[in-house]
């Protein structure tokens, strides 16, 4: 295959997934047993991906869900700590990113993400900032692993779905970029992430 493009999911790839201490604060916080709080988070995270609420209208919305109803200041730490969650990079997944941009690749990032999120994202990690493209579900209310979300990713990078490699820590969502054409790889780490690319074509062999 001739590649073209090196695409990354954010969360559990380019950083660090969050640790149940972090998860235990949140849940303190939201004064939710930690086990409710991610049911509630599973039934409604897509919505809050899709751009329909920010950080502090979507804990407003599932914490009173859960019965529980934190004031204005309370919600705003919440958001923040939850935020603060996936706001720990992965040091040799930007190192990788930097290597394959240098090297001439196109550079795409492809997430599920909130606005707010988001803006501080492209504020503030260089790397994405950087990356020739990037497709986030906010932007466009649409979520991975729905197939319309991959047009847009095939649309905004410029290649065909065959030219680009797509990493990314959920296997659903590597299961659509498959049946569509992408060469994509459940997230295994940064270096396995380089063997893949060096064992799947040679233009890789500079990593």
């Amino acid at each position: 295959m001739s590649v073209k493009a090196v695409v990354f999911d954010y969360g559990g790839v380019i950083c660090f997934n969050p640790t149940l201490k972090a998860e235990r604060e949140v849940a303190r916080l939201s004064g939710l047993p930690l086990n409710t709080l991610r049911k509630l988070n599973r039934k409604y995270r897509s919505e809050y991906d899709r751009g329909i609420y920010d950080t502090r209208e979507y804990f407003k919305f599932i914490l009173s869900a859960g019965g529980t109803f934190p004031d204005d200041s309370g919600l705003e730490i919440i958001a923040q700590t939850e935020m603060d969650c996936y706001r720990h990079l992965n040091p040799d997944t930007i190192q990788l990113m930097r290597d394959l941009k240098a090297a001439g690749f196109s550079l795409g990032v492809f997430s599920n993400m909130p606005h707010d999120f988001l803006a501080w994202v492209r504020k503030s990690i260089p790397a994405i900032a950087e990356a020739d493209f990037g497709v986030f579900s906010c932007e466009h209310n649409l979520i991975k692993p729905e197939k319309a979300i991959y047009l847009k990713l095939k649309e905004l990078s410029g290649h065909e779905f065959d030219e680009i490699v797509f990493f990314d820590d959920r296997p659903d969502n590597i299961a659509m970029a498959k049946k569509l054409g992408i060469c994509g790889f459940v997230w295994e780490g940064p270096q396995a992430a380089r063997e893949t690319l060096r064992k799947l074509d040679r233009e890789f062999e500079i990593l």
